[in-house]
């Protein structure tokens, strides 16, 4: 809602579709769309902005824009994906629909460059129920982390002990089996970070930098710090050891075209890459007196603005060529 106002406010045509209102007309990829109506005057306050804002309801091209923000929760459905192949030549995605196949599950962080590794909590990924039980047997700390692929938002996250040896074999067989498809699943099982139990850091990376932070601590009954599970937020400055994190992956996000990311980090380790709809705008700008949703859409403008420089330049020197 701050990246639409922010984007309402600087006199932006702003519409939302869901990937179920994706179609192919005549050849051409469009969307039934939501689109909000122009407005005279914008509020500065985004509950009042919702409640002013009006919308009507149209089919539009999506080459017709210049940006088009992924904000779908993972896991991602891959057959939008191929709808927007057709347009990504014409239009801004943020993030790269290349970058969304190879990010968007929670193996991302494997693929990391080797410097990033000492960042990387160990981690082992199966739907062998066997090899899991081994895993966490062999283990030297007696707790796990035990989560599915393909989750968000802390669901699913469960802290898994040596000691609890029949606990484990039924939250296996629970997270590993067969889904409507009848494909088994896979888990991960990573390494427990000391001082998980205090919460974790959520940084907004824009282009390879940070923007922003925050620290989310665990509910007293939870052990998750994720919001949507109850957790609350604390203002954070990053540590030097946070800041040579950012740094050392921050090239490479920007290489796999994923320029506006969430990162998850638990005493200087890197937990998780979320690469489709970070959250944590509004809590950073209410804890620090900020408006990173500025930011985004003044990276986004120089983008556009940039590439229709090129392709005018590239427009004219074409003419000259007979």
């Amino acid at each position: 809602l701050a990246l639409i106002h922010e984007c309402v406010k600087r006199k932006h045509g702003v519409a939302l579709c869901t990937p179920a209102n994706l179609t192919i007309r005549n050849s051409v990829t469009s969307a039934f769309c939501t689109v909000i109506n122009r407005m005279d005057k914008v509020s500065s306050n985004l509950k009042t902005f919702y409640k002013q804002a009006s919308i009507r309801e149209e089919m539009l091209p999506l080459a017709g824009f210049d940006v088009i923000f992924m904000r779908a929760n993972p896991p991602i459905d891959s057959l939008m994906l191929n709808f927007l192949d057709s347009v990504k030549e014409d239009v801004f995605i943020l993030n790269d629909i290349q970058g969304l196949r190879e990010a968007n599950n929670k193996l991302y962080t494997a693929s990391l460059d080797e410097d990033a590794h000492d960042f990387i909590p160990i981690t082992h990924v199966s739907k062998n129920k066997e090899y899991l039980k081994r895993v966490i047997k062999e283990s030297a700390d007696d707790k796990m982390i035990l989560k599915p692929l393909d989750g968000m938002g802390g669901s699913g996250v469960i802290v898994v002990e040596k000691s609890a040896t029949q606990n484990i074999n039924s939250l296996l067989d629970f997270y590993i089996s067969p889904g409507k498809d009848g494909v088994s699943n896979y888990v991960i099982l990573q390494e427990y970070i000391e001082g998980a139990d205090q919460g974790d850091v959520r940084v907004l990376m824009l282009n390879g930098e940070p923007i922003g932070a925050m620290k989310r601590v665990p509910a007293a009954d939870d052990h998750r710090s994720n919001v949507s599970a109850g957790g609350s937020v604390k203002k954070h400055t990053l540590s030097k050891e946070e800041k040579t994190l950012c740094k050392t992956i921050g090239a490479r996000l920007v290489q796999d075209g994923l320029y506006f990311v969430g990162l998850d980090i638990i005493n200087g380790k890197l937990i998780e890459v979320n690469v489709c709809s970070p959250g944590g705008i509004v809590n950073i700008n209410r804890l620090n007196k900020t408006k990173l949703q500025a930011k985004v859409i003044d990276f986004c403008e120089n983008v556009v603005k940039f590439k229709s420089a090129a392709d005018k330049r590239r427009h004219e020197l074409k003419q000259t060529v007979q």
